[in-house]
């Protein structure tokens, strides 16, 4: 497109109320599902460490505490939400480190923000509904149960279970 047609093409849409403008954004760019993620190790393991894992119907794979933002919920703020939810695991959203790489787009359309926590696990109870999760357990890093893909492919991402050395950030 030619520069002064942009340029006035550019000029017409932010002419426009917002409220259309909005409505015009909404359905020419893709649309994402946010998600936030903890990654909880144990701080009282000992090398190479534990982590808190979830079993969730169908209860074939086990996955990370995550679930979706609420509309204008903090990432950090969702993701203490979710593992609270989910486990019964309760830290200040203060208390979470964003991880490096802190948003994981998927190629399904969803990104997940990334938050990592650590909790002695001695004095920590895990609580579940028996709905939504079945089981919450640590597990020792280079002893991890089957993973759910997104769970396999995400922690790889982070140097962490057997995709690990095949993935690159």
């Amino acid at each position: 497109m030619p520069r002064r047609l942009r340029g006035a093409a550019y000029q017409a849409f932010y002419r426009l109320p917002y409220p259309v403008r909005r409505r015009i954004v909404r359905l020419i760019v893709p649309k994402y599902l946010v998600g936030a993620v903890c990654i909880v190790r144990d701080a009282e393991a000992t090398d190479p460490g534990r982590l808190l894992l979830l079993r969730q119907p169908p209860g074939r794979s086990w996955g990370l505490p995550a679930g979706l933002l609420k509309k204008a919920e903090r990432p950090a703020v969702g993701a203490a939400r979710e593992l609270r939810e989910e486990s019964g695991v309760d830290i200040d959203p203060d208390d979470l480190t964003p991880a490096v790489p802190n948003a994981i787009v998927h190629s399904k359309g969803w990104v997940d923000t990334v938050f990592l926590a650590t909790v002695p696990a001695s004095t920590t109870e895990l609580v579940v509904d028996g709905g939504e999760v079945l089981e919450a357990d640590w597990f020792p890093l280079d002893d991890l149960p089957p993973l759910t893909p997104s769970t396999e492919y995400l922690l790889g991402l982070y140097g962490i279970g057997p995709r690990a050395a095949q993935q690159t950030t």
